[in-house]
Order: structure tokens, then C-alpha cells, then sequence
């Protein structure tokens, strides 16, 4: 999905310097996500922060994609601010940057905390919320996922945010669990924000590149629906969502790339006019990827959501859930708006045969049988969550 060799080549990318940065980063995110100590995570998150600026303007002969990466990196570099600061507040009032002690402190220590504590647990979230997209540390999203390669799109709205999210819920589900009357509420107000801002703004758009970078606001917001309900009816249906949301979006983005003609990048709804009897594959597919991330049966986006929702109902949060639902129907609009592009309009980019891109078809047809098994037989990858969500601990 991430690296067809001609996609490559007719964009001046060096395969070398792909393949050797795509291995890079997930170092710097399985660091991130199984660090024990906070400077251990800083110090993850930054190795795979450094990889993915690199890959965002890797497409030289572009001055959009250099304009995203120097855009993700002012950006990136502020946010790491607040983050190390929050760090810093949090080892002057524990006395240690490991999780479990902190975790220890916390716990002994259930009242009185130092504001400066309270202070550094807030900086963390907005370090975090970067990361993932969510509004009100979002503006980046959209011009960097639309000026960055699109292999390389695809790869940071799923791995990058998967990453993070598994962070957040190992620092704040398991250790930081004693500071949740602190943050579930400014996390509430964060999830419906990024649900609605992301979706409303997605159904301004004109490229469907561009629609989706709104889309992955509005999913991050679906995820935080999992944070601020808890460990207990939160942890798996965050793992699961995210498994369901990585193959809904990577297929997207990958259908991208292989409608994409050399300098032609062909990110519009009317280059998608008609795309479905020009290259039945992908206009099926396309298809089924978008039905999946608006939440239609018997999809795996709609099982996603299912499990996001009813954790927020048994843990009562009934008026997060019914907005939730409510954005869900709200994207709609947007993602059936490429199917009647596909189907029912005329024109557009003739997109690419199998011949052309092989690796292309077959990565895009592993993301059709993901999307379809885990929304059909969630069963197995549920218990695969479960084991997951505790190997967080």
C-alpha cells in the first residue's frame, strides 16, 4: 500500500530513502508506545516525529510537499514544546518520570496535588492531541496530508495516529487513572469538537485528498470517545477502532494512488467522475471503503462504531454517544458524495490497471477483505484487542 516502485519513481522519490525511513519510523513508535518512562516515550515519539517530517517532503521536485513538511515541522516542534514542558512539570512534582512511580504517587497521594502537577497532566494532552489531530491542535492536518505523497498520507493517518493513541492510552487509561476527574472533562469537550469540526469542514471540501485529511479529524474524535470513557468499557473498542479505521484508510488512500497518473494527481471528486465502469476494481472498492468509514452495515467501520458507542452508553456517557451517532450520520454526506462521483457522473481520470500498478491492486483488495471479515466476524479480532489493550499495561 505504501510503496508502489512506480509511484515512486515518477514522483523522484529514491526507493532507498522510502523504504529505509518507513522502517525507521515504526522504531521510533513501538519505543513510544511500550516506554515506561515519560523522557523514554519523548524520546520515541521524536525518533518517529523526525522520520515522518522527512517522508512528508520527501516528493522534491514539489513545492507543496515541501511546504507540508516545513509546515509539520513548525508545527510538530511546538507542540513537542508543551509536551517536554509538561514532562518537566510532572517529574517536579513526582519526583521521577517513570510511569509506575508516578502512577504510586498519584495513587498514595489522592488529594493536595501541586497545580503544577494538574498543570503538566494538561500539556501532555496537548502534546497528544497534536499527534492525533484533534481540534483545537488540528490546522496542520489538512495541508499536510494533502502535500505529502499520498503512500506517505496514508501511512500517517494510520500508523502515526495509531501510535499516539496507543500512548495516550497507556499513559492516561493505566497510569495517569487517579487524574481522570481532572481531564475527562476537557477530553469530552475535545472528542465532540474534533467529531464536528472535522466532519462539517470535510463536507466543504473539493478533493477527496483533502476530505479525507477531515475525515481522519473526525475519527480521531471517535477515538477520544474511548479515552474519556475508561479503561474498562474503553480499552478494547479503541485497540478494535483502530484496527477497522487502518484498513478503511489505508484502501482509501491507496485507491488515491493508483488513480493518480504521474504529475497528474487527480485528488478531485470529478477526476472519481465515472471511475467505477472505467476500473470496476477500484470503483468497488472505493466504495466499500467509504460506505465502511460512515459507519454502514455490515462494514467494518460500522462495527467500530458500534463498540465505541455502547462503551460510552455503559459507562454513562449517553450524550457523548448520541453526538457521536449524530456525526456519524453527518458524514454521510461526504463519503457517498465520491460513490455518486464514481457511478453516477461522467469524465474524470481513467486510473490505472492492474498491469500498471499490480502491488497496488493487491494491497487495495487486502484492505477490501479486512474491511468486510472484521465488520462480518469481529469476534476474533475483539479478543486480539483485549490481549492488546492489557499487553498496554
Amino acid at each position: 500500500i505504501l510503496s508502489p516502485i512506480h509511484h515512486l519513481r515518477q514522483t523522484g522519490i529514491h526507493e532507498g530513502d522510502f523504504y529505509g525511513l518507513i522502517l525507521f519510523a515504526p522504531v521510533g513508535m513501538i519505543v513510544m508506545a511500550a516506554a515506561n518512562d515519560l523522557l523514554v516515550f519523548f524520546l520515541g515519539l521524536e525518533t518517529m516525529s523526525i522520520a515522518v517530517y522527512v517522508l512528508t517532503g520527501m516528493w522534491r521536485a514539489s513545492a507543496r510537499s515541501s511546504e507540508a513538511a516545513m509546515k509539520y515541522f513548525i508545527m510538530g516542534a511546538f507542540a513537542t514544546g508543551f509536551l517536554l514542558y509538561g514532562i518537566a512539570l510532572i517529574y517536579g512534582a513526582t519526583g521521577s518520570t517513570n510511569l509506575n512511580l508516578i502512577a504510586d504517587f498519584l495513587i498514595e497521594q489522592p488529594s493536595d496535588w501541586p497545580l503544577y502537577l494538574i498543570g503538566g497532566g494538561f500539556l501532555l494532552l496537548v502534546g497528544f492531541a497534536f499527534k492525533v489531530g484533534a481540534v483545537p491542535c488540528h490546522f496542520w492536518v489538512p495541508d499536510v496530508y494533502e502535500g505529502a505523497p499520498t503512500p506517505v498520507t496514508g501511512f500517517m493517518a494510520v500508523a502515526v495516529k495509531a501510535a499516539a493513541f496507543a500512548a495516550w492510552a497507556r499513559i492516561l487509561l493505566h497510569k495517569f487513572s487517579p487524574l481522570d476527574t481532572d481531564w475527562v472533562f476537557p477530553l469530552w469537550v475535545i472528542a465532540i469538537g474534533t467529531m464536528t469540526f472535522g466532519n462539517l469542514l470535510a463536507i466543504t471540501q473539493t478533493s477527496v485528498k483533502r476530505m479525507l485529511a477531515y475525515s481522519s479529524i473526525a475519527h480521531a474524535g471517535y477515538l477520544l470517545i474511548a479515552i474519556v470513557v475508561g479503561e474498562e468499557w474503553g480499552g478494547l473498542p479503541l485497540v478494535f477502532y483502530v484496527a477497522t479505521y487502518a484498513f478503511m484508510t489505508l484502501g482509501a488512500f491507496a485507491v488515491l494512488t493508483c488513480v493518480a497518473d504521474g504529475d497528474a494527481l487527480n485528488e478531485s471528486y470529478r477526476d472519481f467522475a465515472g471511475l467505477g465502469f472505467k476500473r470496476p476494481f477500484l470503483g468497488l472498492a472505493m466504495s466499500l471503503f467509504m460506505l465502511s468509514l460512515a459507519g454502514f452495515p455490515p462494514l467494518a467501520g460500522f462495527a467500530g462504531k458500534f463498540y465505541i458507542f455502547r462503551g460510552a452508553v455503559l459507562s454513562g456517557h449517553l450524550g457523548l454517544a448520541i453526538i457521536g451517532v449524530l456525526n456519524s450520520l453527518l458524514s454521510v454526506i461526504y463519503y457517498l458524495r465520491v460513490i455518486v462521483a464514481m457511478y453516477m457522473e461522467e469524465g474524470g481520470a481513467a486510473g490505472k490497471s492492474f498491469a500498471q500498478t499490480p502491488y497496488g491492486y493487491i494491497a487495495i483488495a487486502f484492505a477490501v477483505i479486512g474491511t468486510i471479515y472484521l465488520g462480518i466476524l469481529p469476534a476474533t479480532a475483539l479478543d486480539w484487542s483485549r490481549v492488546a489493550f492489557s499487553s498496554l499495561e
